[in-house]
């Protein structure tokens, strides 16, 4: 059947590309204002006919240049703006290709109370190495920023973290990266407002200047502004799951000629739930089953959260800015409440016992990133760009665990604290040449330092006495230092798009266990290409390649040798001779009939990291452990449709279709795991009314059966809708979203391989209703020029859990 559809089309693909020719003319330009500075992302759009009926429209690149494509002959007015800049508008006959140099966009004299900003669709552009999804003014903008990450095409969000496809994504606002841990990222990206981005880019192939580890890159994109003023907005969230949550904010922005200032602060409340159950059987020496342990578990989790995020610049001339950015994210409460009742049958199904386990943690946790940063601009458009951080991060954990033991056996009671500090240094220099108008030339190095001292003390409760479990109670010392440096270069000519880099990277680390005065080094050198080639067939047909090599650091915490017990018969361990992952990915991908894109990919994971569930037959305990699998191999086939019938409604679909294989040995046996899976997205949008202020947004995927750390994951159904309306003149905002509709997003999951034998069921609190308000004052018509900054170390960051 697959070779029936591939050889279906392809026929379809070589029939059609002849039409492709048939339209071929473009019109491309440059936008520059009126210090000669090129404009990014300024609006360029052509009408047609005596209507002037919207035909085309594009953003200019970050160079400031343009170009539309497969238009035939004709007239047409073309129109270029930027907010706080006098729109240009041009007609045009149109007989051939025309390039219109250099278009220049003039200050506004008249007050920006003139200006009206319509709610438009989201659009999506491919360039060579990324996706850019548009969203400025839509309805998901409303709502908050992982809500707009959910809606993204590419992007899975799901609880244990942000994938795009089967792959971890970094996180980046204005390219520099956001550095907390994997919890705090989603309660930051959760409670902060989406309606200051521009758009999202999903960047599968990231150039040199990344750093090495950043193999998939979601870089969210906020808007900037030109104009001086004070802005202002307040905005609140009420969101209905299995319980209530709520959420609060306010953002401040100020501009003149000599600073930008913008202050955010928002406040979240929550209580979430999980219930999980769990079929545990343990096997006897011949692999028959001996007992069957079912579980059911479950999680609530009560938090409240500050997040605060400066952003300050100084221009100190027209050729020198100074910037001071910082991040902090402070949770003054945290309780984590765990309640499982176990239930043990022989190998026949009979009850045999069963025990409850119940575990008490509260937690206290600040992080603080903060970030200097110089550029100068040369006069002959090249930069310069020093960059110094620190991040501060402190992590105390109290819990308490009691077990009810089967009739003949002792209650087991006990008590850990668990503290981790860690502080992160960076320095970085990046120099940007323009060396032709079509071609740039990037160098740059870095060096950062991270440090982490965590301690956990178990006390266990005998007979109403404290006794100090020297055997489960440790300290550990971290200290990693890398050195990196990098060249890139990019040009454009005719119908080609080149991107080269190469990064460098010198790493040295050293963890050390004080209790068992065990130490650990590792000492690694290696080299990071990346490159991307794109070349137009036709003003309707390109062909792309792409391929990056990148590299996954162990977390500090899985480096950490502790044994941390959520009760006594589940555990999570560190693992300290756990070492990094080297990915190779390969990608070729055809644009065709404007509204097409054919991909294939392959990705190979050397040494991947996984944590693994690990049932121990003989004790009867199950240990979730950080291991490096020997190889990941994924590789797959991607149709891209993205469609807009008019100004008010667009469509976007995917159909991939892709394989996983896993390989490990444990000492006990080789394992080899393959799995063909499919994956449907479809997410449609609408605007309604004359005005076009109510939006509606949807996003619906369809991922079948796959493999996930060794686990067989079942179908499931992820569903978004989103629906916003402004009011009070254009000022307010009421939105309206439901996650999960149809209540398929929980899903299965079993293990079966060699002497582990397994199932779970996972229902997460992910169905929910929000409802949600915001309201601008000031000067409403400013856009901000928000961003967050910290380092790419702090990534790594993980809570003991």
């Amino acid at each position: 059947m697959i070779v029936y559809l591939r050889s279906l089309f392809c026929t379809i693909l070589f029939v059609l590309s002849f039409g492709a020719y048939a339209q071929n003319f473009s019109i491309l330009g440059k936008v520059i204002d009126a210090e000669n500075t090129a404009i990014e992302l300024a609006n360029v759009i052509l009408l047609q006919g005596e209507e002037r009926e919207f035909l085309i429209g594009t953003s200019t690149d970050d160079n400031g240049y343009f170009n539309l494509v497969n238009l035939s002959k004709g007239t047409y007015y073309l129109k270029v703006s930027f907010i706080g800049l006098k729109e240009f508008e041009q007609k045009i006959v149109l007989t051939g290709n025309l390039d219109l140099k250099t278009i220049i966009l003039n200050e506004t004299p008249e007050s920006l109370d003139e200006v009206t900003i319509v709610a438009k669709k989201p659009t999506i552009t491919r360039k060579p190495d990324r996706l850019v999804f548009n969203v400025e003014n839509t309805a998901l903008v409303e709502g908050s920023t992982l809500g707009v990450l959910k809606s993204t095409p590419g992007i899975i969000v799901s609880e244990g973290g942000i994938n795009i496809k089967s792959a971890p994504a970094a996180i980046y606002i204005n390219e520099r990266r956001v550095q907390l841990t994997s919890d705090e990222l989603m309660q930051l990206l959760e409670s902060a407002p989406a309606n200051s981005i521009k758009s999202v880019e999903v960047i599968t192939n990231p150039p040199a200047s990344y750093d090495a580890d950043s193999g998939s890159v979601i870089n969210i994109v906020m808007s900037k502004n030109l104009v001086t003023g004070y802005r202002g907005n307040v905005f609140t969230n009420y969101t209905q799951g299995v319980f209530p949550r709520y959420n609060a904010g306010t953002s401040h922005y100020f501009k003149n000629d000599d600073i930008n200032l913008n202050l955010n602060y928002s406040y979240t409340n929550q209580k979430i739930n999980r219930d999980q159950d769990d079929a545990v059987n343990y096997l006897n020496n011949n692999g028959d089953i001996d007992e069957i342990w079912k579980s059911n578990v479950n999680r609530n989790t009560w938090s409240e959260t500050h997040n605060l995020n400066l952003n300050f610049d100084y221009f100190i001339d027209e050729r020198n800015t100074l910037s001071l950015t910082s991040t902090g994210l402070y949770t003054p409460y945290f309780k984590y409440k765990i309640n499982n009742n176990t239930n043990i049958f022989d190998a026949n199904n009979n009850f045999s016992s069963s025990f409850m386990a119940d575990n008490l943690s509260r937690d206290n946790k600040y992080n603080i990133g903060t970030d200097v940063i110089f550029k100068h601009d040369f006069k002959n458009e090249s930069s310069l760009t020093f960059n110094a951080h620190y991040t501060i991060y402190d992590y105390e954990r109290k819990q308490n665990v009691f077990q009810d033991e089967p009739i003949d056996s002792n209650d087991s009671q006990f008590n850990t604290l668990a503290n981790q500090d860690t502080q992160i240094i960076t320095g970085k220099i990046d120099y940007s040449l323009p060396i032709t108008e079509t071609s740039i030339f990037d160098v740059g190095v870095k060096y950062s330092n991270v440090n982490t001292n965590s301690d956990i003390t178990r006390i266990d409760i005998i007979n109403g006495n404290e006794v100090v479990n020297m055997e489960n109670s440790d300290a550990f010392k971290y200290d990693e230092n890398v050195y990196a440096a990098y060249t890139n270069y990019s040009k454009t000519w005719d119908k080609w798009n080149m991107n080269i880099g190469l990064r460098v990277e010198q790493t040295n680390i050293e963890g050390t266990s004080i209790s068992l005065n065990e130490t650990n080094s590792q000492d690694y050198f290696n080299w990071f290409p990346n490159a991307s080639l794109t070349h137009s067939i036709s003003d309707d047909v390109s062909i792309t390649a792409n391929y990056k090599r990148s590299i996954t650091r162990p977390s500090y915490t899985n480096l950490n040798p502790f044994t941390f017990f959520l009760n006594e018969n589940t555990v999570v361990l560190g693992n300290p001779n756990l070492l990094p992952t080297y990915t190779d990915d390969y990608k070729v991908s055809i644009d065709f009939l404007k509204n097409f894109t054919l991909s294939a990919y392959y990705l190979n994971f050397d040494g991947g990291i996984e944590e693994l569930p690990r049932q121990n037959n003989e004790t009867n305990v199950i240990a979730y452990t950080p291991t490096n699998l020997d190889k990941r191999v994924d590789y797959g086939f991607d149709l891209e449709f993205n469609y807009y019938l008019s100004n008010r409604f667009s469509i976007y679909a995917v159909s991939s279709t892709y394989n996983v294989k896993e390989e490990v040995n444990f000492g006990e046996g080789f394992i080899k795991q393959n799995q063909w899976s499919q994956l449907f997205i479809l997410s449609p949008g609408l605007s309604l009314l004359k005005d076009n202020s109510l939006n509606i947004n949807a996003t619906f995927w369809w991922v079948g059966r796959n493999l996930q750390s060794l686990q067989t994951v079942e179908d499931r159904l992820i569903s978004t809708l989103s629906i916003s309306k402004s009011l009070l003149k254009d000022n307010a905002v009421l939105s309206l979203s439901v996650e999960d509709i149809f209540n398929m997003q929980d899903y299965d999951a079993s293990i079966n391989y060699l002497n582990q034998s397994s199932t779970r069921f996972i229902n997460s609190d992910n169905r929910f209703i929000k409802l949600g308000f915001s309201y601008k004052f000031g000067n409403t018509k400013l856009n901000t020029n928000e961003r967050r900054t910290s380092e790419e170390e702090r990534d790594r960051l993980k809570d003991l859990n």
